[in-house]
């Protein structure tokens, strides 16, 4: 089955307003940047985004923040990005902040097929207990949604909470290799989020740095069999080197 599409516009064209989408990355790196500029370029917004974080500021997903496109963001970072922190303390933007490990989990498990599960990240913490503020009133200040309280259940003498599993209407991911039946290699960091994120999307598109055929790829190489993948994009070479960097320098 030949899943390659023509271009990122083709790819995404049928994400609505209000769709959920589940996006790889780390920061900037692995970023599925064409899909992004591409669903903004449609004009697509009221979406409801799962993320690590949420790109940093003119990167990545800040470009459809900015745009007002983005109307809810479950991640687990809020990043350098200053429009993302603007947006949530001013009321424009829900927020549900995750344990990095469970938003990792609950990705896993909703492409697993898996409702729930119980871990001990959060217990004993507004994670559990309930109470973070998801969305604050406009203007900021007072808190308009807060999380609902989770079940926790002991195991062996020790509490658990229950989170739930993750899936969404379409996910969007960058791998460094690709073939047409949508089989996925990731590279060094751009491993992160990109699987996970692809696993839960129903539809699940993926553009990818080296479009090779059928076969060229070693089964023991592929990170994500394309039974998880319905589309597939070849980059441009100036769009395969396009690999900004977040932070050059940790010191003076």
């Amino acid at each position: 089955m030949n899943k390659v599409r023509g271009s990122a516009a083709e790819a995404v064209a049928d994400i609505p307003d209000g769709a959920s989408l589940a996006v790889g990355g780390f920061g900037l790196s692995g970023v599925p940047a064409a899909l992004i500029d591409a669903v903004h370029a449609r004009g697509t917004t009221g979406l409801q985004v799962v993320s690590n974080n949420c790109g940093v500021d003119g990167r990545g997903l800040g470009v459809l923040l900015s745009a007002g496109r983005i109307a809810r963001v479950t991640g687990s970072y809020v990043g350098e990005n200053k429009e993302f922190a603007r947006q949530y303390l001013s009321g424009e933007l829900e927020v549900e902040l995750t344990p990095q490990g469970t938003l990792a989990e609950r990705l896993r498990a909703g492409g697993a097929g898996i409702p729930a599960f119980y871990t001990p990240a959060g217990v004993g913490t507004q994670v559990a207990q309930g109470g973070l503020p998801w969305r604050y009133a406009p203007g900021g200040g007072e808190v308009a949604v807060a999380s609902p309280p989770k079940e926790t259940r002991e195991f062996g003498g020790r509490p658990y909470v229950l989170e739930h599993g993750i899936t969404t209407d379409f996910a969007l991911v960058r791998a460094w290799r690709g073939d047409r039946h949508g089989n996925l290699v990731f590279r060094h960091a751009a491993a992160n989020f990109n699987p996970l994120a692809a696993m839960a999307g129903r539809v699940t598109v993926a553009e990818v740095e080296e479009l090779v055929e059928p076969g060229e790829l070693r089964p023991s190489d592929i990170h994500l069999p394309g039974v998880y993948v319905q589309r597939v994009v070849a980059l441009t070479a100036d769009q395969a080197a396009d690999k900004p960097i977040e932070k050059r320098t940790v010191r003076p």
